[in-house]
């Protein structure tokens, strides 16, 4: 891959080797945030998933101030642009609680997405403290990496017009690259053949590189694709590598471009930070600048052994299938796909390691790419750190550079101490001995001891959904020996590997590491949280609101449900009266042609599930609707069952339907009455699809027992008093 402005940081500054993070992402950023564990900061996991256990609560205590805070109470002016995901998804909404926003974490200015990942062609944009629309669509060049740089530049341009000799901080955090794949033609083209020779090719040709640039050491091995143990293996079969000479022909060509989308995405994404970068040596700020140039975790498993067009097939638990997914060749990394690159490809884009993201036991999930630039502050050009670092080492070397310390009490309340340690005493020392001594892992199920160069590894699979944790085996690697983690000599060592053991239950004690949570996707996305809002069956919504993000949306999944519409419709009345979700899994209700339309968009997979009214609506008072009759899960824990469309009490069509068992995206995609944010569920209608030639009164979406011609009735009765 061409990282142009990467390549110039790394030849200015320096590269550091053994820099490691949590192995996912949310984990890993609220290490960023405070310099703590992320356990002690209650991110076990992604928001999503917290348990409510004190560890995994998903909201920073009060005794982790953030590395915002600290620099805006001592003058800085402090920017965040990009993703966030660490807002517990029940204040992702108009009318949440703004505590756990950018703006109350010591970030003056904010615009970006607050969930784990977003459509990079219609992503769901958030400024300061308040959801916006996307200034123009992909028709006219949009892409989220372009608009967050242009914010970048905003921001500092106006810091510098206004209040050039105050110092700031930036943390930029592009959707790249993170799932979805989307990447500019243009980009992905340039990459056309260069990963047809596969992935076990490309990991031996990427070795051969890190070990010419000094990067790892002369002798290190590379691992299996396949390393874990056949019965810890098959806890996780989507996580298993499909060898390159095993492919077909088709498959092949599917996934050699889905790695030249990625390394397009990847391109796309250097040149606009090389934009912020650019414009910093412009305005003679450059060499002042403490840049870090990083990953939050490893490569991403999560497309599964054969890719896919639409991640959200992963968090279903439903699996891709390859003449489904042929079929977007040509648009890959488009508006038209969600795609994510095959598990081959990430473990070769975690060369040497073993396995990949949330493997926090081995270094494929943890050890991460990491460049260091600061002229003023480091001598060396183009130099390798072989020391060993972690996340949580990033605020103390900000707050040593900036010749200031983490407050032991702030606003009243005793901090926790740090966990990380400065890398400063690294920059002019290449050989200075590793100051951080111990650094415990844990993600998922998965757990790992690192100690003094030495490390222990329990053989988990993550999301696995087993327990059984006394029944793991345990691996134990001489990493000061062995880079790339190849040699388990837990036998030969046995002491060892048992005092390594007994660290890491002392450090997860003192860090609310447990209990340990290894749930499926879809059993941990579906806890009952709490909400600031109490428990009810019927949800009423009206028109003119901001898109309701599903975290606090009606929740239909694995069950019956029922949308009924009260509208007061002329002869000219067509849009979007009820949507939720986008083309790649989402539900509409809307008119089109005078009829009445209900369409289920599975996953985006195959045509629409489609109810059309058989007669022309009437000018007038209507109630709208359908209902969903649940009758059983599916093969994957989908639900089958009857779907009826309604206008009034009349039935105007029925037939078979089936919906997700999980969420619709993790890219947001919310909820909305009379209008289509982002990227539309139904193709029989254009975004935004607003609604017009009428005026929509409210809708129901009820999920209780009560029957569909009760609520018409209820309905009707509203209308009549109108």
């Amino acid at each position: 891959m061409n990282m142009p402005t990467l390549q110039k940081l790394a030849d200015n500054g320096l590269m550091y080797s053994q820099w490691h993070t949590t192995a996912l992402c949310s984990p890993t950023r609220s290490t960023f945030l405070t310099g703590r564990n992320h356990h002690m900061n209650r991110m076990a996991s992604i928001t999503e998933a917290s348990d409510g256990f004190p560890g995994a609560a998903g909201r920073l205590p009060a005794e982790c101030a953030t590395i915002g805070q600290v620099l805006q109470d001592n003058g800085y002016s402090t920017f965040w642009l990009g993703k966030d995901h660490n807002v517990p998804e029940e204040d992702i909404s108009g009318g949440g609680s703004r505590s756990e926003w950018p703006c109350n974490k010591g970030f003056d200015r904010y615009y970006g997405f607050l969930g784990g990942e977003t459509n990079n062609w219609y992503p769901d944009l958030v400024e300061d403290n308040h959801f916006i629309e996307q200034p123009y669509g992909p028709e006219d060049g949009y892409h989220l990496s372009k608009d967050l740089a242009d914010n970048a530049l905003k921001m500092l341009g106006d810091q510098h017009a206004s209040n050039p000799s105050k110092p700031w901080f930036m943390w930029f955090c592009p959707g790249a690259n993170h799932a979805p794949h989307h990447s500019p033609k243009e980009y992905s083209d340039k990459y056309k053949g260069k990963f047809d020779d596969g992935y076990e090719a490309y990991r031996e040709w990427v070795l051969k590189r890190m070990i010419d640039k000094g990067v790892l050491p002369k002798d290190t091995a590379l691992t299996p694709i396949n390393p874990m143990p056949e019965d810890v293996a098959k806890t996780a079969p989507l996580d298993e590598v499909r060898p390159w000479a095993s492919l077909n022909a088709d498959e092949k060509k599917l996934f050699s471009r889905m790695a030249e989308v990625y390394a397009g995405m990847s391109e796309y994404a250097d040149a606009q930070v090389g934009r912020i970068v650019e414009y910093l040596e412009r305005t003679k700020q450059l060499d002042n600048t403490l840049i870090f140039y990083c990953a939050d975790n490893g490569a991403s498993g999560e497309g599964s052994p054969s890719g896919s067009v639409n991640e959200n097939k992963f968090f279903n638990s439903y699996p891709d299938e390859l003449s489904e997914n042929l079929k977007f060749l040509k648009t890959l990394g488009g508006p038209d796909t969600y795609n994510h690159y095959p598990t081959g490809w990430a473990v070769a884009f975690s060369t040497p390691f073993q396995m990949f993201k949330r493997y926090s036991q081995y270094a494929g999930g943890t050890c991460c790419p990491m460049v260091i630039h600061w002229p003023k502050g480091i001598k060396a050009k183009g130099e390798v750190r072989h020391q060993y670092h972690h996340s949580t080492d990033i605020v103390p070397t900000i707050l040593e550079a900036a010749g200031l310390e983490m407050p032991k009490t702030y606003r009243g309340v005793e901090q926790y101490p740090l966990a990380g340690v400065s890398m400063i005493y690294s920059f002019d020392k290449p050989k200075a001995a590793t100051q951080k001594k111990q650094q415990y892992y844990c993600m998922l199920g998965t757990r790992g001891m690192w100690q003094d160069g030495w490390k222990a590894v329990a053989l988990h699979a993550p999301l696995s959904g087993t327990g059984h944790y006394d029944k793991d085996g345990w691996e134990l690697y001489n990493v000061d020996e062995d880079r790339s983690e190849a040699h388990n000599i837990a036998d030969k060592h046995p002491d060892k590997l048992k005092a390594l053991i007994d660290v890491w239950f002392k450090e997860a004690e003192k860090n609310n590491v447990l209990p340990l949570d290894d749930r499926n996707a879809t059993e941990l996305f579906a806890i009952d949280r709490p909400q600031s809002e109490p428990k009810r069956n019927r949800y009423i919504y009206f028109p003119g609101t901001s898109p309701i993000p599903e975290g606090v949306a009606v929740n239909i999944r694995g069950r019956s449900y029922k949308i009924v519409a009260d509208v007061d419709i002329t002869d000219k009345a067509e849009g979007v009266i009820f949507a939720h979700g986008s083309r790649f899994g989402g539900h509409a209700l809307f008119i089109k042609d005078h009829k009445l339309y209900y369409t289920y968009n599975f996953l985006g997979i195959g045509d629409e599930q489609k109810f059309v009214s058989k007669a022309a609506l009437k000018p007038g008072k209507h109630s709208l609707g359908i209902e969903f009759i649940r009758d059983k899960a599916g093969e994957h824990n989908e639900s089958l069952g009857k779907t009826t469309l309604y206008v009034d009490e009349h039935v105007e069509v029925s037939g078979p339907m089936r919906s997700q068992a999980g969420k619709f995206t993790l890219a947001g995609d919310g909820l909305c009455i009379g209008y289509d944010s982002g990227d539309n569920v139904s193709q029989e209608y254009s975004n935004p699809g607003t609604f017009t030639g009428g005026t929509i009164l409210a809708v129901a979406v009820d999920v209780s027992e009560e029957v569909y011609l009760d609520l018409e009735k209820e309905a009707a009765m509203a209308l009549s008093r109108d």
